[in-house]
């Protein structure tokens, strides 16, 4: 269906996360990977979805060659909770810290999705609501060190072990948690080929 309306476009998929490049696979779209370093700084002033939307237009920053036909797509996700974003944790301690901070409560998972071509750009953001019960210090513990999630916004992926048994609710889209809300970025393509 949506593959063969954009027939005629270049999908970028500029990020080096698995999981977002399995969705794209899921969502049968062609497209090739191009991951560009970049420093992801952003301004103390800040909040909430402001961050993910200034990251991900931050990350298409860096791509200024694109062809005619080019469709960029760059995205970021951030945890938030007691209005901070949580990122990536650097190490073993960040992830304890981050997992006993969410332990029991409720937090905010926001990704934002930045489609850059030579003449236009648009940003989608998404927010879910996800509920943690208690966690005990052991879970925590044999959670981090079986799965690692140094790699995860918040330190865990709710596809793993941690979700499996942590997880009481959410609210929104498990894939938005997961790193990318796949219906929008379905909806937002679908727009550009009919545009």
């Amino acid at each position: 269906m949506l593959r063969k309306k954009l027939i005629d476009y270049n999908i970028i998929l500029a990020s080096g996360s698995p999981r977002r490049q399995d969705f794209f696979r899921e969502l049968n779209l062609d497209f090739t990977i191009q991951v560009k370093e970049i420093e992801e700084t952003y301004s103390i002033e800040l909040n909430h979805s402001e961050i993910t939307d200034y990251l991900s237009q931050l990350k298409a920053s860096v791509f200024v060659d694109l062809s005619e036909n080019d469709i960029l797509i760059t995205s970021d996700t951030i945890v938030w909770k007691d209005e901070k974003a949580l990122g990536k944790p650097k190490n073993y301690d960040e992830a304890r810290k981050m997992l006993q901070l969410l332990s029991g409560e409720m937090h905010e998972v926001i990704t934002s999705v930045c489609f850059t071509s030579k003449g236009f750009q648009k940003i989608v953001h998404d927010v879910t609501k996800v509920w943690f019960k208690p966690l005990s210090e052991e879970e925590i513990d044999f959670y981090i060190k079986n799965y690692r999630p140094f790699d995860k916004a918040g330190g865990y992926g709710i596809q793993e072990w941690i979700g499996y048994i942590g997880i009481e609710k959410i609210e929104g889209c498990y894939f938005n948690v997961m790193g990318l809300p796949t219906r929008l970025v379905y909806k937002t393509l679908s727009q550009i080929a009919n545009r």
